[in-house]
């Protein structure tokens, strides 16, 4: 099994700076894309940056200049520094990773999440 522990969040004042990290563990061969999601109330998971196993980046509108993504292979880790936060970014902050896992005969490429995050930034 795959396990995706994200830690970090909370409530942070507009303006300021938190960092989420998620690490995957169990029996992964290799990661592919990683990346963060979004669910703010009411509305769908939206893309917030995605890196690639070569560090490519992608990020949406509304993160780039203000988030950074990065990832650590060696730990299978991935991060988002988020700053200059907004109201609009208080949500639910998903960790997702496109691996390679499984035992045996079940090892097959597969999308996997973490539980989720809450990111708050007050009005």
């Amino acid at each position: 099994q795959v396990r995706l522990q994200e830690s970090g969040g909370g409530q942070v004042l507009p303006g300021g700076s938190v960092r989420l990290s998620c690490a995957a563990s169990g029996s992964v061969f290799k990661i592919n894309e990683m990346g963060w999601y979004r669910q703010a109330p009411g509305k769908q998971r939206e893309l917030v940056a995605e890196i690639t196993s070569s560090g490519s980046t992608d990020y949406a509108d509304s993160a780039k200049g203000r988030f950074t993504i990065s990832r650590d292979d060696a730990k299978n880790t991935v991060d988002l520094q988020m700053s200059s936060l907004k109201t609009e970014d208080t949500a639910v902050y998903f960790c997702n990773i496109k691996a390679l896992a499984g035992w045996g005969a079940s090892i097959r490429w597969a999308e996997y999440w973490g539980q989720g995050t809450q990111v708050t930034v007050p009005s």
